[in-house]
């Protein structure tokens, strides 16, 4: 099961900015993140840049996140294992 930590340090930035962010985060998380059911703990960490991002860059960045992390998940064959074989069309 996935869990997701946010950290949205303060960047010069007033407390309202701070909570949209984390709103947006929160909302990313729930829709594109927790589905998924990951065997991982996630923390994301936003950056200066990220208050000055729309939602949709915001959600574009969490799918990268997503995509790395279903990598990661995929189970490694054992090394003696062979290789399977796809027949051929020809």
């Amino acid at each position: 099961m996935l869990r997701v930590g946010l950290i949205v340090p303060r960047h010069r930035q007033s407390a309202v900015a701070r909570n949209r962010l984390k709103r947006r985060l929160r909302e990313l998380a729930r829709l594109q993140l927790l589905p998924s059911r990951l065997p991982f703990d996630v923390v994301v960490r936003a950056r200066a840049e990220s208050y000055d991002s729309t939602f949709e860059q915001l959600s574009t960045d969490i799918r990268r996140v997503l995509s790395q992390l279903e990598r990661w998940a995929r189970p490694i064959p054992p090394a003696d294992t062979p290789p399977s074989t796809v027949p051929s069309a020809t």
